[in-house]
C-alpha cells in the first residue's frame, strides 16, 4: 500500500473559487487535477503532460460542463501499458492498415441497411406545408414504332384552326403540319406513378395521370425532351389516334384565355399579332421525327396521389390536342397524349413547382426486364443522399432541354471522335421520349467501324432486316442480348474532365444499345444524328437509359444518375461521416 502511493503523484489540483452571493452570476473557477503512474509512461510524455497541465493552472477561468475524467487505472503489470498514439505513429502500415478496415467495416455495415424502401420524407400530417413528392409507375406500350421527341412551338396556320370550342369546326380544310419541316429543332422546345413499356418493339414508356372532375385516367407518354402535357380530346378531334381512353372533352369554363401567361409561353415562336375576339389559346408542336399536334390550352383539376395515401388535387394547364399529324398517329395507339417533364414553365414539374407542392425534381428509372416498366417520381423525397454521379446542366442554347457537357467517349478502350465544331467537347441530351440513341456523324461512323470487328467471330451484316440501320446475323441462334454480349463492348460516356480520377462517367453496356429484331438478329440500337435535332449534340434515349435512376435536379441545375433495378423506389442512407 504504501509503495502505491509512493508511486502514485499529484500532477494537479482543484482550484475551486465561488462567485460572490451578490452575483451568483458570475459562477465559479474549477481547475481539474490528476493522478497517473510514473512507471507506465515514458519520462518524455510525463514531462509532456506536466507542461500542459502547467499551462492550464494559468488559466483564470474555465467552466467544465461535464465531470473531469476519473484518474487511469493503475496496472498490475507495467510492461503490459501502451499508447495508441505511440503505437501507430511508430508503425505507419498498421495506421494504414486500420483505418482501411475500419472504412471497410463501415461501409458494410452501411450498404447492409441501404436498400430498404423509402418513405416520404414529409410524410408526417403535421407538416402539410412542405413540398410533396409523387410517383408514378411506367408502362409498357405495346406495338409503338420507333419515336423521337424533341419538340417545339411553331407558328400556326391561323386560317385552319378549329373554331371556338363550342362552337364547333371550321370546315374539313387541310392544315400545314410542317411550317418548319427543314428547320433545325435547337431554338425552344414544345410541347409515385410506375413506368411501364420497353424499346423493342414497344418504342416507349408511359404512365397514368387522374384528370378532370369527376376524374378520369389518361395514359401518357413520358418525355423529358418536351415541355407542354397534352391529350387527346373532342373538341371535336380532326385526326386522332384510338388510344387507350375516351378523349378529353373539355367545356368552355376549361379553356384557356389569350391574355392567360401560358398562352404567351406556348406561342412564343409565333408571329405577334392582336386579336380582341380571340377566345382560346391556339399552339401548334412539330417534333425532331416531323410528326405534330395542334390543339388548345386548357385548365382542368390534376388528382395526385402521395406515398401515403392522400390525394391532391390543382388546376394545371395542359394542351387539348385535336389534330395529330404523322407517326404520332401510329405511336399514340395505345396511349392518350404526352406527359412533358422538361424545364419550361408550362411543363407538369415546373408547374407543380411554382405552386410549391414539390420541389422541381424529376427522376426515372427505366427496367431493362419487360415485366416491371419501372418508375418515375415528381419531388426530391426519392433522391438517393449518395451513390448518384452529378453533372451541371447546360443553360444554353436550348435551355429547356436537359443537356450536358462530355468531354470523352470510348468503345471498350479505344477513343471515338466526337465531332461537331469543337473535337474535344460536345453536349448530350437526356431524352426520355426518344427509343433510341443518336450519335453525331462522325462519332456514329468511328462506333460502326469498331463493331465492323464482330465479323470475325461470325456475325454477318444482314441487309434484309430493316428493323434498324444496321443488323447482324449471328452464327448460332440467339434469343436475348445476353447471348451475344461478350461479343460486343461497353460505350463509356466521360463527362466533366478528360483525367479518369476525377470525371463522371455514364456506362452503357452492349444491351444499353443492342435489341434482337423479329428475325432473331442483334441490331444496333444507336443511330446517325447528323439529322436530327441540330446534328451536333448526342441524344441519350429510351434503349441507353434503362438500368439507370436519372434524376434532373432543377432547383440545383444538375443531372445525376446512378445503376438501379428499377423495381422500386429506394435511396441509400447517407455515410455517418457525411450526415451534418
Amino acid at each position: 500500500m504504501d509503495s502505491d502511493e509512493r508511486r502514485q503523484q499529484v500532477t494537479g489540483f482543484v482550484i475551486i473559487t465561488l462567485p460572490p452571493s451578490e452575483n451568483p452570476s458570475l459562477g465559479k473557477t474549477i481547475a481539474a487535477f490528476t493522478l497517473t503512474n510514473d512507471d507506465v509512461f515514458p519520462q518524455s510524455l510525463q514531462a509532456q503532460q506536466r507542461q500542459q497541465e502547467q499551462d492550464q493552472n494559468f488559466q483564470t477561468t474555465q467552466i467544465l460542463t461535464s465531470p473531469p475524467p476519473p484518474p487511469l487505472p493503475s496496472q498490475q503489470n507495467p510492461q503490459l501499458g501502451f499508447s495508441l498514439s505511440r503505437l501507430f505513429f511508430d508503425n505507419p502500415g498498421k495506421l494504414l492498415g486500420f483505418l482501411c478496415l475500419s472504412l471497410l467495416a463501415l461501409i458494410l455495415y452501411s450498404s447492409a441497411f441501404s436498400n430498404t424502401s423509402v418513405e416520404l420524407r414529409n410524410s408526417n400530417n403535421d407538416d402539410d406545408e412542405k413540398p410533396q413528392s409523387f410517383i408514378f409507375p411506367l408502362y409498357h406500350k405495346l406495338g409503338a414504332d420507333l419515336e423521337l421527341k424533341l419538340g417545339r412551338f411553331v407558328d400556326v396556320d391561323k386560317e385552319n384552326l378549329v373554331a371556338s370550342i363550342d362552337r364547333g369546326a371550321r370546315g374539313n380544310q387541310k392544315i400545314n403540319k410542317l411550317v418548319a419541316a427543314n428547320a433545325a429543332v435547337i431554338d425552344s422546345s414544345s410541347t409515385i406513378l410506375p413506368v411501364r413499356g420497353n424499346v423493342y418493339p414497344d418504342g416507349l414508356y408511359f404512365t397514368y395521370m387522374l384528370v378532370g372532375n369527376p376524374q378520369r385516367p389518361f395514359f401518357l407518354d413520358i418525355d423529358t425532351g418536351s415541355d407542354l402535357t397534352w391529350i387527346q380530346c373532342d373538341a371535336p378531334c380532326s385526326s386522332c389516334a384510338k388510344g387507350a381512353n375516351p378523349l378529353y372533352k373539355p367545356t368552355r369554363v376549361n379553356i384557356v384565355a389569350p391574355k392567360d401567361s401560358f398562352c404567351a409561353e406556348v406561342q412564343k415562336n409565333q408571329k405577334p399579332q392582336n386579336c380582341e375576339t380571340c377566345e382560346q389559346c391556339d399552339y401548334e408542336i412539330e417534333y425532331a421525327d416531323r410528326s405534330s399536334s395542334l390543339g388548345v390550352l386548357a385548365r382542368d383539376k390534376l388528382h395526385l396521389v402521395t406515398a401515403n395515401g392522400s390525394i391532391t388535387s390543382l388546376d394545371i394547364v395542359f394542351g387539348c390536342a385535336y389534330d395529330q399529324q404523322g407517326i404520332l398517329l401510329n405511336t399514340l395507339a395505345k396511349t392518350d397524349g404526352i406527359l412533358g417533364l422538361n424545364r419550361a414553365k408550362v411543363s407538369l414539374p415546373s408547374q407543380l413547382a411554382s405552386k410549391g407542392i414539390i420541389n422541381n425534381v424529376i427522376g426515372h428509372c427505366l427496367a431493362t426486364d419487360v415485366v416491371s416498366g419501372g418508375y418515375m417520381f415528381l419531388g426530391d423525397d426519392f433522391v438517393p443522399n449518395w451513390g448518384m454521379s452529378w453533372v451541371p446542366m447546360l443553360g444554353s442554347p436550348s435551355t429547356e432541354f436537359y443537356h450536358t457537357e462530355i468531354v470523352k467517349i470510348n468503345y471498350g478502350s479505344s477513343f471515338l471522335s466526337l465531332g461537331g465544331q469543337y473535337s474535344n467537347i460536345a453536349r448530350v441530351v437526356f431524352d426520355s421520349g426518344s427509343s433510341y440513341t443518336y450519335f453525331t456523324k462522325e462519332t456514329y461512323a468511328a462506333l460502326v467501324t469498331s463493331l465492323s470487328k464482330v465479323s470475325e467471330v461470325g456475325f454477318i451484316q444482314d441487309a434484309s432486316d430493316t428493323t434498324l440501320s444496321i443488323c447482324w446475323r449471328a452464327p448460332f441462334p440467339i434469343r436475348s442480348v445476353m447471348d451475344v454480349k461478350q461479343f460486343f463492348k461497353t460505350l463509356t460516356l466521360q463527362f466533366g474532365s478528360k483525367w479518369w480520377i476525377i470525371s463522371k462517367r455514364f456506362h452503357i453496356p452492349p444491351e444499353g444499345y443492342l435489341i434482337i429484331s423479329n428475325k432473331g438478329n442483334v441490331c444496333l440500337g444507336i443511330l446517325d444524328g447528323s439529322k436530327v435535332h441540330d446534328g451536333s449534340s448526342f441524344i441519350l434515349g429510351d434503349i441507353s437509359l434503362r438500368g439507370q435512376l436519372v434524376v434532373y435536379d432543377n432547383a440545383k441545375l444538375k443531372i445525376g444518375w446512378a445503376q438501379s433495378d428499377c423495381t422500386k423506389p429506394r435511396r441509400f442512407n447517407s455515410l455517418p461521416f457525411f450526415e451534418g
